[in-house]
């Protein structure tokens, strides 16, 4: 431990909940150490339901989420991160929807988690079937109120459907969990597209007394860059949208995709893969595109046979790019070339056709503030062959269906919305996900929807929702699998590279059991801490020489002084001024006193400490606790209420 190292004192719940880190970063809370230990013990359908609690997308996070509990996940700081996501996957395979029954989905849902006051089947219009429109409608359904989803495409799912390949999420699992939540008794209208087929002031008009826009942000960023008017100039959006659709855009044999970030592997990986538009027509059509594209039968034939080049160029050295590196280096094994620290400068061709993309060299990404804007050595030009060009840079909204008279504004090309509630400027409606803050991980977007439909149901009852924390501490319990501390993280299975890039079948494998227990054993149980008694402590260092990765000390008060943050702290205990401790000796200080300092980032839970102790003044205690909606018979003050508002019950108040 090094002696300069910055102190944190307990302050009560907030600390350990805050040990729990992989518990801590995810956005809806999920307690991720309670399903992996779960796991670990064999008991699966548990695992499942703990996994399910906070989450109606628990299986598809299974697959694709960004996994913000792995990035913080402890284990990481001893070695590498616990595969939470995939232990997720392997429960949510054998007891989530994709298993053909719902019985687990419903009763794993965390109903301390939804309002205690129920609605008045009052009606709901929620604008957008992905991820936070459907979230919203989840929650919203199990407390009363009547919800209808208007989707735009011919099925619901959003970005799960038309954003993500084939290949890594199937699209029967995307069924089967929007099928989870449509039997609670949402009702589904397909094929009605906000601005085209109905308007805000329509719903209005029918009764809706709220209505939630979850649109996302369904278009791709292009550059002007001479050239981009070309044929074989996509936008990334564009072209996954018809990939995932089964109806690829025409491609060629070199296919250059511009952008860093886990989109634009998306876009190349899916552009390496067999398939193709049957008919020029059909392209045109799925895309509702006005413009011509062609069609070219003898790509087609070349694109089947596998047969390709692609690129990937970003501005990012390759320890900057946003992409997965995991991601980085499947492409590689799949034949993608990248080029790193290019930007794009044009777009060559001959007779209508692309030629080339030249790029020039980055010599940097941000400025000196930290703010994006690339310099470039102009003099260092690179022309890589292409026939194809396809951007991933980014995504944008459309807003063309939002009229004055909604009262809903934008700002900066999203819907202007209160952080903390998602209400948007019109008082009725309510907006979040990438449409509200652009765009983020799905498990965000959940997040973000699940505030926003207790905001709706605030709105519509007169009441505020708070979140609170139960808490309590129980004895540990608990057994270290024999060589936990040595295990090395592993993965699930993964297609060779010759067959991902041949086919459209799924990557990833599952975990066997075997392997799911022993990956769930890697856990450092993060709720299970070693707790001080400084009444007991004989200032022995018993604990100190025991332990085995050298994280706990006994200094005196004169370490801890060294941190001016400290010093009004110490003086006030001991009774003195600030100016009388900084008087003092460093013996004198630690004459009077001493602190026990614990290094928590690698503490591996082993319990030696607590058995070595004499006096028993220190013990592994169990940090149980859940968050809880409470409902206060008060007005929301981050909430602007319209017209009359229901009275709530007494009766369903929490206490």
């Amino acid at each position: 431990m090094n002696e300069w190292a910055q102190f944190e004192a307990i302050d009560g719940a907030e600390y350990w909940m805050k040990m729990v880190k992989c518990q801590h970063a995810c956005p809806v809370h999920t307690n991720a150490c309670g399903y992996v230990t779960a796991i670990g013990e064999g008991h699966y359908d548990q695992a499942y339901r703990i996994a399910r609690a906070t989450n109606p997308f628990a299986s598809i996070c299974g697959r694709v989420c960004g996994a913000p509990c792995e990035i913080n996940c402890r284990r990481g700081d001893l070695d590498a991160p616990v595969s939470i996501r995939a232990l997720k996957r392997f429960v949510a395979t054998q007891f989530g929807p994709e298993s053909g029954e719902v019985r687990s989905y419903n009763d794993g849902c965390d109903q301390r988690m939804l309002p205690p006051n129920r609605g008045n089947y009052e009606k709901v219009a929620v604008v957008g079937g992905g991820v936070s429109g459907l979230t919203v409608a989840h929650d919203l359904t199990r407390i009363g109120y009547k919800v209808t989803v208007f989707e735009a495409n011919a099925e619901p799912g959003g970005m799960l459907r038309v954003g993500v390949p084939v290949f890594r999420l199937p699209r029967e699992l995307v069924k089967a969990e929007i099928h989870a939540i449509l039997t609670l008794g949402v009702e589904l209208k397909c094929n009605m597209r906000l601005g085209r087929d109905f308007s805000i002031a329509d719903l209005r008009q029918q009764g809706y007394k709220a209505i939630f826009l979850g649109i996302g942000l369904p278009r791709g960023r292009k550059l002007p860059l001479p050239g981009s008017d070309r044929e074989m100039v996509y936008d990334g959006m564009d072209f996954l949208r018809a990939f995932n659709e089964d109806k690829p855009l025409p491609l060629g044999r070199r296919i250059v995709v511009i952008g860093g970030g886990n989109v634009a592997y998306d876009v190349a990986r899916s552009a390496l893969r067999p398939g193709g538009a049957t008919t020029r027509g059909e392209a045109i059509a799925d895309m509702e595109r006005g413009e011509q594209v062609a069609y070219d039968v003898a790509r087609s034939a070349l694109r089947l046979s596998g047969d390709k080049e692609v690129h990937v160029v970003c501005l990012e050295s390759r320890t900057e790019m946003p992409a997965d590196d995991v991601e980085v280096m499947e492409g590689e094994e799949e034949g993608i070339t990248l080029h790193n620290s290019r930007g794009p400068k044009a777009i060559f061709g001959d007779n209508g056709k692309i030629t080339a993309l030249r790029t020039v060299r980055c010599t940097s990404v941000f400025d000196s503030s930290g703010r994006f804007g690339p310099s470039f050595d102009e003099s260092d030009v690179e022309d890589i062959p292409a026939d194809t060009v396809i951007y991933a840079i980014g995504q944008t909204s459309d807003l063309s269906f939002l009229k004055p008279e909604d009262g809903v504004e934008s700002e900066r090309g999203l819907i202007k919305v209160n952080r903390e509630s998602y209400q948007t400027t019109a008082p009725d409606v309510f907006a979040c996900g990438d449409i509200a803050h652009g765009p983020r991980l799905f498990i965000d977007a959940i997040a973000s929807a699940q505030i926003a439909a207790r905001s709706m149901h605030d709105y519509l009852r007169g009441t505020r929702t708070d979140i609170v924390v139960r808490s309590q501490w129980a004895p540990a319990v608990y057994s270290m699998a024999e060589g936990w501390e040595r295990l090395p993280r592993a993965t699930p299975p993964v297609l060779d590279a010759s067959e991902r890039s041949g086919s459209l079948a799924i990557i990833e494998g599952e975990f066997s059991r075997d392997d799911a227990q022993r990956q769930a054993s890697r856990c450092l149980r993060c709720n299970i801490n070693t707790v001080f008694d400084t009444s007991c402590c004989i200032a022995c260092n018993g604990c100190v020489d025991v332990c085995p990765q050298s994280l706990i000390r006994l200094v005196g008060l004169s370490q801890l002084c060294k941190d001016e943050k400290w010093q009004d702290a110490v003086a006030g205990t001991l009774g003195l001024t600030v100016e009388q401790l900084r008087s003092m000796k460093a013996d004198e200080l630690d004459a009077l006193g001493g602190v026990m300092l614990k290094d928590e980032q690698t503490c591996i839970r082993c319990g030696l400490c607590a058995s070595r102790c004499p006096t028993h003044a220190v013990t592994m205690k169990k940090f149980e606790f859940y968050r809880e909606c409470v409902t206060v018979p008060t007005p929301n003050s981050k909430i602007v209420y319209q017209g009359k508002i229901s009275e709530p019950a007494a009766s369903q108040v929490a206490p």
